[in-house]
C-alpha cells in the first residue's frame, strides 16, 4: 500500500494531530528494562540505542532526558518516497524559532516540538490545510 507522493496534496491532507502527553527521547543499554509496548521509537546508533517514551516511563525508570516534547502526528499516509515534505514544514515552524525532531514511519510523519511550543506548531501545521 503506497503513501502520497504529491507535496500539494500532502500539505494540504496532513490533518496534524496531537497526542496527548509529555515525550522524551533517553539512551538505554538495557531494552530489557523496558515494556516494548510502552516504546514509541527505537533507533540504534553506534553511541547507543535511542528510546522516545512518555515522561513518567523515563522517570520511574530513572532514565536520563534533556528535552520533553510534545508529539505531532500528521495523520496523512505519506509515501517514504515523498520529496519535501519535511522540508516545507520544518522551514515554516524555523522561521518562528520552533525547533521539530522528525520521525518517519511506515505510514505517518511525526514530529516532536518542545512542549511549550505545541500550541504554536499546531496552528502553523493547521494553516497549511486551509
Amino acid at each position: 500500500m503506497a503513501g502520497e507522493k504529491n507535496l500539494e496534496t500532502l500539505l494540504k491532507s496532513m490533518k496534524p494531530q496531537h497526542n496527548i502527553g509529555d515525550y522524551v527521547f533517553c539512551i538505554t543499554d538495557d531494552l530489557k528494562k523496558i515494556n516494548l509496548e510502552e516504546i514509541i521509537l527505537i533507533f540504534k546508533e553506534q553511541e547507543g540505542t535511542t528510546v522516545i517514551i512518555k515522561k513518567e516511563l523515563a522517570d520511574r525508570l530513572n532514565l536520563d532526558y534533556s528535552f520533553i516534547a510534545s508529539w505531532i502526528t500528521l495523520t496523512v499516509h505519506s509515501s517514504l518516497e515523498a520529496v519535501g515534505l519535511t522540508a516545507a514544514f520544518s522551514s515554516v515552524l524555523a522561521q518562528d524559532g520552533i525547533s521539530c525532531n522528525v520521525v518517519a514511519a511506515f505510514y505517518h510523519d511525526h514530529i516532536f516540538v518542545d512542549q511549550k511550543d505545541i500550541h504554536k506548531a499546531m496552528e502553523i501545521l493547521n494553516h497549511f490545510s486551509r
